[in-house]
């Protein structure tokens, strides 16, 4: 009997071992959703995630974070038939996944007034709308107002030229110190085309436009700023560090970059600093508009679930919380312009500066092959930015042809 009653505890002791191991599955909606980003972000990202899933306790969001080569890995999950149901997405790469046909249109679930056309401009195509965006980017002056005080040089303002510019550009190189920053990357270098009236693809995406004159005369401007007036580093002048680490440690006065370097400089600067747009070339202050935002996924098997979470996440709630770190520009004009974004007891004092531009610029035309065209570029323009040749022989030597082979 007691053999029995040991035998009876076993099994009891087993079965419960058994259903306590091999819980039900949970069996709410699973969403997965994929971004890039720092950790700093990812920590902003998380407690929204939470928020969302307390509001829908049917809903799971799984958060895909891939840090580096994320359109890379993001491809290697559509071809496995492992999409993400939200996915975090550029204008750079949108006509890529348009054309493979693999989001879904999100026109009737955006409501236009609620955003800046231009971050709407860079989601549509054939006039529907594949994401809801997150933030709009384009590009300012960084100016040390101490160095300036220092040195007594005038503060730049709206509306200086291109030669005003290199005029006080060349009165810290006098200094020893760099007047403005230099980045070979195309996103760098577009606002001086576009101030020019030059671009690098036709707004179609289908015709190489950098060998007309004010294209070839915006470059080599740009690459003089370091080998001829030696207002600029370049690499070999910068010892490998960046420009923002240039910047911050008070080697440069000037610096062109976006809204993402915000939190960067309000920890780390210890100097006053403000923002300033673009010089204006002949065609104005005219700078690069890009945009980020969610896409949804053609496979989704939950889009039901998936559109609630793009609704939660784009709200202006949700967008102020993100707007809060200072790390990006806010696609709702409501966030925009609310006090989240225009603080004045926080750096930038001339926030609002980064809302003006968007008016002025321009979105950058794109195609499916543009980090193609960019990479191209990047090469292809290297003995230019060292100061070897010039922007009208390299694209005659066979730059001109290698790129029209990625715009059609």
């Amino acid at each position: 009997m007691k053999k029995l009653s040991v035998v009876i505890i076993c099994v009891i002791i087993g079965v419960l071992t058994f259903f306590l191991l091999n819980k039900p599955a949970d069996n709410r909606v699973v969403i997965k959703f994929s971004t890039w980003g720092s950790q700093s972000e990812i920590a902003l990202l998380k407690p929204l995630i939470q928020e969302f899933e307390k509001e829908n306790p049917d809903i799971k969001i799984k958060l895909l974070h891939i840090p580096q080569n994320y359109f890379q890995k993001l491809h290697l999950l559509f071809a496995s038939n492992l999409a993400p149901d939200v996915i975090f997405i550029n204008n750079y790469y949108l006509p890529k996944y348009l054309n493979a046909g693999l989001l879904e249109d999100l026109t009737p679930y955006v409501k236009k007034d609620d955003y800046f056309s231009k971050a709407l401009e860079n989601f549509t195509y054939k006039n529907k709308i594949y994401a809801v965006p997150r933030d709009v980017s384009n590009l300012v002056i960084y100016y040390n107002k101490n160095l300036f005080d220092k040195y007594k040089i005038k503060y730049p303002q709206s509306g200086w030229s291109m030669q005003d510019y290199l005029d006080t550009a060349k009165k810290f190189a006098q200094k020893g110190i760099w007047g403005t920053s230099y980045e070979t990357d195309m996103l760098f270098w577009l606002p001086y085309l576009m101030s020019n009236g030059a671009s690098v693809l036709s707004d179609d995406g289908r015709k190489i436009l950098l060998d007309t004159k004010e294209a070839v005369e915006a470059i080599d401007f740009y690459a003089s700023l370091a080998n001829a007036y030696n207002v600029a580093p370049r690499k070999s002048d910068s010892a490998s560090l960046t420009m923002a680490q240039l910047f911050l440690q008070q080697k440069m006065a000037m610096h062109l970059s976006g809204r993402w370097l915000v939190p960067k400089y309000r920890a780390e600067a210890q100097f006053d600093w403000d923002i300033v747009p673009f010089p204006a070339g002949k065609n104005g202050s005219v700078v690069n508009i890009d945009a980020s935002g969610y896409a949804l996924s053609k496979k989704s098997k939950h889009k039901k679930e998936a559109l609630k979470f793009i609704k939660f996440i784009t709200s202006q709630k949700s967008l102020a919380a993100l707007t809060k770190s200072g790390l990006i520009i806010p696609a709702r004009k409501d966030t925009a312009y609310s006090n989240v974004f225009l603080d004045k007891t926080k750096k930038p004092a001339s926030s609002e500066i980064f809302l003006k531009i968007i008016e002025t610029g321009k979105v950058t035309p794109v195609n499916e092959n543009y980090q193609k065209i960019n990479d191209i570029l990047n090469t292809g323009l290297e003995p230019l930015f060292l100061g070897k040749e010039k922007a009208r022989d390299l694209l005659n030597s066979g730059l001109l042809i290698d790129l029209s082979r990625y715009a059609y």
